[in-house]
């Protein structure tokens, strides 16, 4: 039986609902009892896009303000991270497929070169470092919420 592998255009439109969910139990950096909230890729893309040129936000920030949209108290780190990941290789395998850069997720606005997540990415860090400096991006290390 042939397996075949989705594309992360696959991944990124998975048409799957958010959820806000309870913590039966302490998470991560999330307390026994807080609510959560488990987004999506397209979520995650869309909240990517709507970060100016010229701008950089910071995962923590994202966080942040996708709990406070989906009113929970926190935004799960681990689904949000691969959804960064997701988001970041569907605009890169488009933009490999002849999309104008311009015309794709600005994932480098979000993902700082030196960061673990910048490692995991298939193109590496030498792009996001590239696109901050085509935008003058100044990325500052942020510290955990």
């Amino acid at each position: 039986m042939a397996y075949n592998k989705k594309s992360w255009q696959e991944k990124l439109h998975t048409g799957a609902a958010v959820k806000v969910v309870r913590c039966d139990k302490k998470f991560a950096d999330i307390p026994e009892g807080a609510t959560l909230v488990v987004t999506t890729p397209e979520v995650v893309d869309a909240y990517i896009r709507n970060i100016p040129e010229g701008s950089f936000t910071p995962f923590s920030q994202m966080r942040a303000d996708l709990a406070a949209t989906y009113h929970a108290d926190y935004c799960c780190p681990i689904t949000a991270g691969i959804f960064v990941r997701i988001a970041a290789e569907a605009a890169f395998e488009a933009y490999g497929g002849g999309k104008p850069i311009e015309d794709v997720t600005p994932f480098w606005r979000m993902v700082d070169p030196s960061s673990p997540a910048a490692k995991k990415l298939s193109f590496g860090a030498e792009f996001l470092t590239l696109m901050q400096a085509k935008e003058h991006l100044k990325v500052k290390v942020q510290s955990k919420r």
